[in-house]
């Protein structure tokens, strides 16, 4: 793989990283995305020899790495993928189908995958309307999203129209 970010996530997954990696492709369509590499753990090494090591991979056109590796370390929400979601259905379809098999939704627009992955799932829009010179306009769309868990997309546009 050549390296065409300077930075790129690298993920630390207890286990399970190939399964990780192949639920987001799953989710966002074979088409954003694809495994560029698979490193296997060689003989006396921290995983069984054989075994996914790491996984590079590409989503959305970001190149990330999804490494398994053990306890030592878990996902908690000070990291999360931000998503700009283009309209309220692609919204409801990463809502559904990011935490499926046991991640869960949580507040404003965030959700966990089954391996404890954050992810915001933000429309693409709501960028736009944060970064308006009315400050009044800003703070009621916050006030808005601050009551949500899934976003939607249309009550973010009430608040910002006032």
């Amino acid at each position: 793989m050549q390296i065409q970010q300077q930075l790129a996530p690298f993920i630390w997954y207890q286990s399970g990283a190939e399964d990780a990696v192949a639920h987001y492709l799953k989710v966002f369509g074979a088409d954003q995305g694809r495994i560029t590499h698979t490193q296997r753990w060689g003989e006396n090494a921290p995983g069984a020899a054989g075994t996914v090591m790491l996984l590079n991979f590409e989503l959305l056109g970001l190149q990330m790495t999804a490494f398994n590796g053990g306890p030592h370390f878990k996902l908690n929400e000070a990291f999360s993928l931000t998503v700009a979601a283009k309209d309220q259905a692609e919204i409801d379809h990463l809502w559904e189908q990011l935490p499926a098999g046991g991640g869960k939704p949580q507040a404003c627009g965030w959700v966990k995958d089954a391996w404890g992955l954050s992810w915001q799932i933000i429309p693409a829009a709501w960028f736009d309307m944060i970064r308006d010179p009315d400050p009044a306009r800003v703070q009621r769309v916050f006030q808005a999203i601050w009551t949500m868990e899934k976003i939607d997309l249309a009550g973010l546009q009430r608040a910002y129209t006032g």
